[in-house]
């Protein structure tokens, strides 16, 4: 596994928790409904970022755990439950190593577009005594959908490699795509593999939601770029607008769940 360093997310969690997109309603639905929960029992969400995700839950579990690497993450997730009057969250900064469970097995684990960061054969095998039977974990990604990319996602990319450079940064390295697919890792664990593919949904982007996602990322914070972020904005400001002057922009997303079931012959 890549030593990214502490810094990964550092400096994002403003952005983050302000400009990342909202998962649709539909994967709320489908997790609710898939795993029956009723307002009781307990929800892990790890690599919880700003929290939003798992704020959802609240209705739907009696206590609600986010765990994250970053402090400013768990900074800014615990200040949105306050604001949000979420009672029933508890917000840790570390890793799942490090989290003393003592409030029993989770009925549900979220691992939203954080897997791939994590040692994923040791996380999945740290969580499944910490998982109750007939629960499980759902790691959630998102992709685009069409065979048409829109032009103005390209033209944003060429705009990123010029400023940041050509290879994805992360931390104190660059980031490295897993070799194993998120599917044969749970396959090869104690856990049972289903995958679901959720309706894709539009999202609408604008200049200053597009720079403001791209600073929430691990590759576009902000201090890449040091005193260069004014004529790297002015850059991506223009070369959108030339590609679309309204200054609107559209994407279809879609959103994959790969499901690590801990059933009756693999408790």
């Amino acid at each position: 596994m890549t030593d990214y360093g502490d810094s990964l997310f550092k400096g994002t969690a403003g952005y983050y928790s302000r400009y990342r997109p909202v998962y649709p309603a539909s994967l709320v639905r489908f997790l609710v409904q898939r795993f029956s929960l009723d307002g009781t029992g307990s929800l892990l969400d790890l690599g919880c970022g700003t929290g939003q995700f798992a704020i959802r839950f609240s209705d739907w579990v009696d206590g609600i755990v986010g765990i994250d690497p970053e402090p400013e993450m768990i900074n800014e997730a615990a200040r949105l439950s306050r604001e949000g009057r979420i009672n029933n969250a508890e917000w840790f900064n570390g890793t799942l190593e490090d989290y003393e469970n003592d409030g029993g097995p989770f009925r549900l684990v979220t691992i939203a577009k954080a897997f791939h960061w994590m040692d994923r054969r040791t996380v999945l095998d740290q969580l499944h005594p910490q998982v109750t039977p007939g629960g499980g974990i759902a790691i959630i990604d998102t992709y685009p959908v069409g065979q048409a990319r829109p032009k103005w996602k390209s033209k944003l990319e060429e705009v990123i490699a010029r400023w940041y450079g050509p290879e994805r940064r992360a931390g104190n390295t660059t980031y490295s795509r897993p070799e194993t697919n998120h599917e044969d890792i749970i396959r090869q664990s104690p856990f049972e593999l289903e995958t679901a593919t959720l309706p894709p949904h539009e999202h609408v982007w604008t200049i200053d939601s597009i720079l403001g996602h791209l600073y929430s990322t691990s590759y576009g914070a902000r201090h890449f770029l040091g005193d260069r972020i004014p004529d790297f904005e002015d850059d991506l400001r223009n070369t959108l607008l030339t590609t679309e002057p309204s200054g609107v922009f559209w994407e279809k997303t879609g959103t994959s769940v790969k499901l690590a079931l801990k059933t009756e012959k693999n408790r």
